[in-house]
């Protein structure tokens, strides 16, 4: 017998093992508590397989131009990197820091962490707490969806005063926040501690 809590409800229940294709429901709430033994290799199968797709569409979503900007003839088109170096470059430390530090380094740190929780039987149990701990802590300070939102709200509030397109990196940003998500909701915490 197994102690497993219901992700959403809470309550404790003891498991027992199952076999292939079997499944424990929460007596609850009816959400799935556990499945099969293999539901462990599974769970870190897909999230491997979403972390290292994020991985692959993080570098173009921040060294791709972003945003092509006319202003008065002007041309201008700015990669998600490349503003950040801009900010600092012109003085504007602090929020150039922000966007340098919550934007573009977390997220890789999350993306990375992500991948090694993936490989389980490579770590031993204190260290795979610590990465997930880890995970848990980029996840809450990653700031790539807002990011993408204060884009989108910049394009639709000055869309009248400047001419503003799309740069193929915005593809790439999107689904790496998407990937980057479904990495971080695939992974199973209960796998750190089984064998």
């Amino acid at each position: 017998m197994r102690l497993r809590a219901c992700h959403c409800c809470g309550l404790v229940h003891q498991v027992p093992l199952m076999q292939p294709g079997e499944e424990a429901v929460c007596c609850r709430c009816q959400s799935v508590v556990d499945a099969d033994d293999r539901s462990g290799a599974q769970s870190a199968a897909r999230c491997l397989a979403a972390a290292l797709g994020a991985l692959v569409l993080y570098f173009p979503a921040i060294l791709l131009p972003i945003l092509k900007i006319d202003k008065l003839g002007h041309h201008h088109e700015a990669s998600l990197l490349g503003g950040t170096f801009d900010l600092l470059w012109h003085g504007s430390w602090f929020v150039g820091l922000v966007v340098l530090i919550f934007s573009i380094l977390i997220p890789l740190l999350k993306i990375l962490a992500l991948m090694e929780l993936s490989w389980i039987s490579l770590t031993g149990r204190a260290h795979r707490a610590w990465t997930y701990r880890v995970v848990e802590w980029a996840g809450r300070w990653s700031m790539m969806d807002v990011l993408l939102l204060a884009l989108m709200v910049t394009l639709v509030k000055l869309g009248d005063l400047v001419e503003f397109s799309l740069g193929p990196a915005v593809w790439a940003f999107v689904m790496c926040v998407i990937m980057s998500l479904i990495a971080s909701t695939m992974f199973d915490p209960h796998a750190i501690w089984e064998d």
